[in-house]
């Protein structure tokens, strides 16, 4: 699979960190300014580094931008408030919201980790039109019935659930009842 992954500014990095990981060279990125500078703030380094490509996200005329690209899936990572919204609206102001809008106009999937709360009345009309519009809305709310010990295994039940929207096998976290 070939998945396209967007880092917006949002704070939870470790959760595309963990992702990134998992994925490896099926995935190439996407990161925002903002995504850059939080990532710098709570992980003190930079991301994307091993993946397949690292695109700019103020370059609309890269690859992912079109609804021909190859990508299988899309994930945004953490995703921002402000990027769901231009996702819910159809804006695509920027690489990220425009390779999202893409994928969902060619009915492919695209997995958005929201990371907010409390959740405004906004925030959530915007879900529910994301939603409509064909996108999956994985809030980044780890389970606990995995006994987690670290803070890193909060972590990979978030990118393990990412895995599974994806249809893809992992050993990320021990599943309901295992």
């Amino acid at each position: 699979m070939k998945i396209l992954v967007g880092v917006t500014g949002a704070s939870g990095m470790i959760y595309a960190k963990h992702l990134l990981k998992a994925l490896g060279k099926e995935a190439s990125v996407i990161i925002s300014e903002s995504g850059k500078k939080v990532a710098e703030i709570e992980l003190g380094e930079e991301l994307g580094k091993g993946a397949a490509e690292v695109f700019d996200n103020k370059d609309l005329a890269a690859k992912p931008a079109s609804g021909s690209s190859r990508y299988d899936a899309m994930v945004i990572v953490p995703c921002s408030m402000k990027t769901l919204g231009a996702i819910a609206n159809g804006i695509s102001d920027n690489l990220i919201t425009r390779a999202a809008d893409a994928m969902l106009k060619q009915e492919k999937k695209v997995i958005l980790v929201t990371r907010e709360t409390p959740l405004s009345l906004v925030h959530l009309r915007n879900m529910v039109a994301a939603k409509e519009a064909g996108a999956s809305i994985l809030p980044a709310c780890p389970g606990f019935y995995q006994k987690p010990k670290k803070i890193e295994d909060l972590a990979d039940f978030i990118a393990g659930r990412v895995l599974e929207l994806l249809g893809k096998e992992h050993s990320l976290y021990k599943r309901w009842g295992e």
